[in-house]
């Protein structure tokens, strides 16, 4: 729809320059009406989407060091809380620096922020708690209209959708309970 817009102000904008009368009823404007559409990109999947939005460049970088990213590339569903770059900027670097290299530690981080299946905003505020991929429970709280996570968590974006489930955005990385 875009593309034949874009066609016919284009095709009336050269006529205008070149002097030329134009109008909608013109052979060339009528050929880009009748093109097809551009097909829909393929939803892309969470690691995708969340790579697209420029804002989980660390979650990315640890997803890849834990080995993660073909599981979350996978059918799912899965629901991912997702870190954003400055929520894992609130980990003193030293402490960050030293998880990154702990591939076992890392994992385990990684996947208590994701949850099976597909649980959308409308669902997380019904709920109190939900159980991680890492086997740990989160605490759900909706505190004056914000959903907290283990209390200190805010869920700043919901609903990102992806080929294989949702993205909540998350403003502070959580930390599994010690077992």
């Amino acid at each position: 729809m875009i593309r034949r817009t874009l066609g016919a102000l284009s095709i009336a904008l050269l006529a205008a320059c070149s002097g030329e009368k134009t109008d909608a009823a013109t052979p060339a404007a009528d050929s880009m009406a009748a093109a097809p559409a551009a097909e829909a990109p393929a939803p892309k999947d969470i690691v995708e989407t969340a790579i697209a939005a420029g804002t989980f460049n660390t979650l990315a970088k640890a997803l890849t060091a834990a080995g993660l990213v073909e599981t979350l590339k996978g059918a799912g569903p899965f629901t991912v809380l997702a870190p954003t770059d400055e929520a894992f900027a609130k980990i003193p670097a030293k402490d960050l620096e030293a998880l990154l290299a702990d591939k076992a530690a890392l994992t385990k981080v990684l996947t208590y922020h994701v949850i099976a299946g597909n649980v959308p905003a409308s669902t997380v505020t019904t709920l109190t708690e939900a159980t991680s991929l890492e086997g740990s429970k989160i605490a759900i709280k909706v505190v004056d209209g914000k959903v907290m996570l283990n209390g200190a968590s805010e869920v700043t974006s919901t609903d990102i959708a992806a080929s294989n489930g949702v993205i909540h955005v998350i403003n502070t990385v959580l930390m599994p309970p010690k077992k």
